[in-house]
């Protein structure tokens, strides 16, 4: 796959003409789904601030479609997109002009980290989605990476910021008829890697990572964090349920962050 040049840029050097032509073409799906969103303040709170990593679960085709429309025309998200869906055309075409980020799937593909990891440098959105296929949609079995605390860190130690799409995944079910349900994108309370330096080295990124999905996941599910089965969710990851249990990570709000940084 040849990789255009601009997706080696920042949305404010990127070309606003067809990023901003996709959200009104696309823009339908917010009429026809209802789409709404909660707590998007948590996210506005740090545009020109800071760069963010948004991290959510991963349940349907619509997902990253939802949080793209949410986010602009305001914001620009950036997400990362595993290379071989740029093999559909039509589909690449709309990634590529949403300034998306290709990353091969299992795989330290170090230019998708250094593309990321520079555009949070410059107070940028980057969008990921650890589980890298929508979750029932496969045969492959969820896991849980460092990746998304690794790329926060290559950005500067920049806030992770949870978030999650309720009901997309009702739209197509199988055996089912399609379905027409109300959609809303909801984002939580941002997350700071340096609240888990109390942890081992080696598992410090892995336990963020964990702890801001399972942020999102009780969002998606609408129960306490403390109530999602994660050891379900992700059998061959580590679970750190008692140790978050026993050393409750500190909570924080966008401006206390924002704050911080003047």
């Amino acid at each position: 796959m040849k990789t255009p040049k601009f997706w080696d840029k920042t949305s404010d050097e990127m070309p606003h003409f067809w990023g901003n032509l996709i959200f009104f073409v696309l823009r339908p799906i917010m009429v026809i789904f209802r789409l709404g969103h909660r707590n998007r303040e948590n996210l506005r709170a740090f545009q020109g601030k800071t760069g963010v990593v948004v991290i959510s679960n991963h349940t349907s085709f619509l997902d990253v479609f939802c949080q793209y429309l949410c986010i602009r025309l305001k914001q620009w998200p950036r997400f990362l997109a595993r290379e071989t869906l740029y093999d559909h055309k039509a589909l690449g075409f709309i990634l590529s002009r949403c300034g998306a980020i290709p990353i091969k799937r299992d795989s330290a593909d170090r230019r998708a980290l250094k593309r990321a990891a520079y555009l949070l440098k410059n107070k940028e959105i980057v969008g990921i989605m650890p589980e890298g296929t929508r979750r029932g949609k496969s045969g492959r079995k969820p896991t849980l990476h460092a990746g998304a605390a690794f790329i926060a860190r290559m950005g500067g130690n920049v806030p992770i910021l949870p978030a999650t799409t309720i009901n997309a995944e009702k739209v197509k079910q199988k055996g089912k008829f399609v379905r027409f349900p109300k959609i809303t994108v909801a984002f939580g309370d941002p997350i700071l890697l340096s609240d888990f330096d109390f942890l081992p080295k080696e598992d410090r990124l892995e336990a963020c990572t964990w702890y801001a999905m399972r942020e999102s996941f009780s969002m998606f599910y609408g129960c306490k964090p403390e109530e999602v089965d994660m050891v379900d969710l992700f059998p061959d990851t580590k679970d750190y349920s008692k140790i978050f249990e026993e050393n409750p990570i500190p909570h924080h709000t966008s401006e206390e962050i924002v704050k911080g940084l003047s």
